[in-house]
């Protein structure tokens, strides 16, 4: 491909190495110091003139760290004069402050879509947002994508006919009955209450689980603490066997550990939009790769064509 030019920053290198490889263009090299009072400069090394420039970076941890790299990034991209300045973020950390839910609290949600088109992005290429609204938080084009796909091609594997996927909470139930469709699977939810960031109550299941092969699907998982409290609801109600789906698989403070260490969970599925260092992966994970996705909508969105029909049936 012609006139691309595609850089990574500090948070997921292997992630943009791949895309890079399904696109059959070069990942674009890019240096980051950092200044004797702390602070960072990142200087993209290839040219940008005129070209559609993609910045890959997820907002992972540290999140603040890899913020302000890729407002440096965008920043660098504008000033080198490149033509349109895109944002491929696997991950947006942020999604989760997505509403007023206290008094006298920041929507960082909005607030780093606001830092990011003021820093010279034209347009977002993300991932699988937290909350589907953040989507309008945005002022410039935003291309969502979903993992839907990938996850349901790897369940294919299995027998489905006795299957019924569980949305932790209603909330994300939407996702999991699209999910369902896809694997012509029964779709249940949890009714669920947050207390915390890491303490939560789910009362009961709403839907038919018993004797039943369960596939629990949310969109992120950080500390587990929501899928430890739905694995307990699913013994009571006698589900027959558990397998655990996400789409970005944070795993903090030992969660993939913990979730690893139950005996009725069978497996834990995951894709690598964000990394996972290889000392914390355990035999029952399994990683697909997003990569191709996200190269195949950069390539639609170079050339000008349809990134919606990415979602049509297949």
């Amino acid at each position: 491909m012609r006139d691309i030019a595609v850089f990574s920053g500090s948070a997921h290198p292997e992630l943009a190495a791949e895309v890079c490889a399904h696109l059959g263009v070069p990942l674009s090299p890019a240096r980051v110091s950092r200044f004797a009072n702390d602070c960072l400069g990142v200087q993209l090394q290839a040219n940008c003139r005129e070209r559609d420039v993609f910045l890959v970076q997820p907002l992972v941890t540290p999140v603040q760290e890899n913020l302000v790299e890729l407002l440096l990034m965008c920043d660098a991209a504008r000033g080198a004069s490149a033509s349109r300045v895109t944002v491929v973020m696997s991950h947006y950390a942020y999604a989760r402050s997505d509403k007023k839910d206290a008094p006298r609290i920041s929507i960082g949600g909005r607030l780093v879509a606001d830092l990011l088109v003021a820093s010279g992005a034209d347009r977002v290429l993300a991932l699988t947002l937290h909350s589907p609204q953040v989507h309008g938080f945005f002022s410039v084009p935003v291309d969502h994508l979903h993992a839907l796909r990938e996850l349901a091609e790897h369940f294919h594997g299995y027998d489905l006919s006795n299957t019924t996927v569980v949305s932790p909470d209603l909330g994300n139930a939407k996702e999991a009955a699209a999910f369902a469709r896809l694997l012509g699977a029964r779709v249940a939810a949890g009714a669920k209450q947050r207390f915390a960031d890491d303490r939560v109550s789910i009362s009961s299941v709403i839907g038919d689980v018993a004797g039943r092969d369960v596939i629990v699907l949310d969109d992120e998982i950080a500390k587990g603490s929501t899928v430890l409290e739905l694995l307990d609801r699913l013994r009571e109600l006698g589900a027959r066997s558990i397998r655990v789906a996400c789409t970005h698989g944070l795993f903090a403070a030992g969660a993939l550990k913990r979730l690893s260490e139950q005996p009725d969970v069978l497996e834990i599925v995951c894709t690598n939009t964000v990394p996972i260092p290889a000392e914390q992966r355990t035999d029952k994970l399994t990683v697909l790769s997003i990569a191709p996705a996200l190269a195949e909508a950069m390539r639609r969105i170079h050339n000008g064509e349809s990134v919606s029909a990415l979602f049509d049936a297949p």
